[in-house]
């Protein structure tokens, strides 16, 4: 889409990502929570690229995107400027205030359009609608109602709207993180996520499908996106898994289900780890900590499944030419970056500063190659890719925030909890599995953060209900958030794996769905193992992690049906 753009259309977009970069660069280091400035500006920025990218066709409608472009910077300018001020007359807003709020939310609908497609046009309308007509809805559901425009001031101008935690938080820690994950790979460190895995095991049986993991587990911790984690590990993996004998569906099932542990795997977690913190008021280093266990008992368990996938078809690969010791004594510094978040987050600096550090540090060690340098012309490159990548969940600031700005003015955020205890009389694991196809559902429409947001707004106080701790039922809807990437019938990580293998798309969805099985075992385990999330005394969590160690190996063995085989062979043997 960038192609796309015309030469004083591509200067002006490069001139917008240096300056994202620099602008949070300086605030994360000397305003570390995010003001309305920080906010206001990354909407405004948003707003104006996503229109600028994804463009009308004819020349005629290009003035609209440029009418919507003026109209956004009016609109959340006046918000920036007139905030205090709008804050000290609540409930006494102008008409111009009115005005702005109206344009503000129809905006955020048609940016969502644009880039995400028509259902989030769908549900800011129906949300809409029931912000207005609330009083015609069934008893169970049913609230007072307001004017069009009393709604679109509370959604627009309210904390828990338009600029409420998914705007915070994306402004304070997510975009900082994308432009990480775009000047860690051009630094260079995504070959090396690569390589050395290749080299560690991609010579034992299944070693393509392990490089896979391990690369995927690497490079997607710090990539935010599980369908950019199969795209870009996957474009080297899966064509190295079919040269080595597994079936095209089957590599192009392994590459998504190993991708959407990355947004379980500290130091980044996707952006839900910093919602996740945002919501619950906990230490992002604690989550870090919470979830790093859970993270690689799903990774043990994609590997172990792998292992046996691979066994059964009597799959080996090649022994690289490279020893994996000799790699890393070569290229270990391209570790660094992650280190340096990771320690820095861990002694208790925020996460918009570590992720400066890390940014810094990758700029430089691509000092280490001549071919990675990251002088003018590349940090301008990996400015662009990083505003690029963050412009998706961007996007959905507007709807996110009529979503939970409705559901809070009408109240429904109290009720939802009771409807969903009710429907679940009362059981733990009947209301997992409802939190489970409620994200699954909204997953289809939505970006899996948003979809996180959304459902943890309404379904975590359910689960608390049940007596699961606050972090643990966060977990719980966190890990099924992800279930819409590979699970069928929308599953657009699995369809992005079948698409570089030259696969059936719906064999690879379920392959895909096979191999991450571990997904739903583990929302389980934290709704009923405290241990799994650290609650409990040092016994207590000791015990539950050796216990789920030995679970996971024993649950994949069982899922990989090899143990099938083994049967058949010994009656075999029997009967001679």
């Amino acid at each position: 889409m960038y192609e796309k753009l015309n030469r004083f259309e591509k200067i002006f977009f490069d001139a917008c990502s240096v300056a994202l970069v620099v602008f949070y660069s300086y605030a994360a280091i000397i305003q570390p929570m995010a003001t309305q400035y920080h906010r206001g500006v990354y909407v405004i920025i948003t707003y104006v690229l996503v229109f600028l990218l994804y463009k009308s066709k004819s020349k005629i409608m290009r003035v609209v995107d440029y009418s919507l472009i003026l109209l956004s910077f009016v609109s959340i300018g006046y918000w920036i400027y007139m905030f205090e001020v709008i804050n000290y007359r609540t409930g006494a807003e102008t008409t111009t205030d009115m005005v702005f709020a109206i344009i503000g939310v129809l905006i955020g609908i048609e940016l969502a359009r644009r880039v995400v497609g028509n259902v989030f046009v769908f549900l800011g309308v129906v949300m809409l609608t029931y912000g207005v007509y609330g009083y015609l809805a069934p008893d169970l559901v049913s609230h007072a109602g307001a004017p069009f425009t009393e709604l679109c001031v509370s959604i627009f101008y309210k904390s828990d709207g338009v600029f409420g935690i998914m705007a915070n938080v994306l402004a304070t820690y997510v975009i900082l993180f994308v432009l990480f994950g775009a000047f860690l790979e051009k630094c260079g460190a995504q070959k090396f996520f690569i390589d050395w895995p290749l080299a560690a095991v991609g010579h034992t049986i299944g070693g393509p499908a392990k490089v896979s993991v391990i690369a995927s587990g690497l490079f997607g911790s710090i990539s935010g996106s599980a369908i950019a984690n199969v795209v870009s590990t996957g474009m080297f993996t899966i064509p190295m898994m079919k040269k080595a004998g597994f079936k095209p569906h089957v590599a192009g099932g392994i590459e998504p289900a190993a991708s959407i542990g990355g947004m379980f795997m500290p130091p980044i977690m996707g952006a839900g780890g910093f919602i996740m913190a945002e919501l619950t008021g906990v230490p992002y280093s604690t989550i870090m900590l919470v979830a790093i266990f859970p993270a690689l008992m799903y990774f043990f368990s994609v590997f172990c499944m792998v292992h046996y996938e691979a066994k059964k078809h009597n799959i080996v690969g090649e022994k690289s030419k490279v020893s994996a010791m000799e790699i890393f004594k070569k290229e270990w510094f391209y570790i660094v970056p992650l280190v340096v978040i990771t320690i820095f987050m861990l002694y208790g600096f925020s996460p918009g500063y570590s992720a400066i550090l890390g940014l810094v540090s990758c700029i430089v060690i691509s000092y280490a190659r001549k071919e990675t340098r990251i002088g003018p012309k590349r940090f301008v490159i990996a400015s662009r890719e990083g505003t690029i990548n963050s412009l998706k969940i961007g996007a959905t600031v507007g709807i996110i925030g009529i979503i939970i700005g409705v559901l809070t003015f009408s109240g429904l955020v109290l009720t939802f909890a009771d409807i969903m205890i009710q429907m679940a009389g009362g059981s733990l694991l009947l209301t997992i599995f409802l939190v489970a196809l409620a994200s699954l559902v909204l997953g289809m429409g939505v970006p899996v953060t948003a979809a996180y947001l959304i459902t943890a707004v309404v379904a975590v106080p359910a689960l608390t209900h049940l007596g699961v701790n606050e972090l643990a039922a966060h977990m719980i809807v966190y890990w099924l958030s992800q279930d819409s990437n590979i699970t069928p019938p929308v599953c657009i990580a699995a369809f992005a794996g079948a698409t570089i293998a030259k696969a059936n798309m719906w064999r690879t969805a379920f392959s895909a769905f096979k191999f991450a099985k571990f997904l739903y075992l583990g929302p389980i385990l934290f709704g009923y193992v405290p241990g799994f999330s650290l609650d409990g005394s040092s016994t207590d969590i000791i015990k539950a992690f050796v216990l789920i160690l030995f679970g996971t190996w024993a649950y994949s063995w069982f899922l990989s049906g090899i143990w099938i085989g083994n049967i058949k062979d010994l009656f075999k043997k029997t009967s001679a």
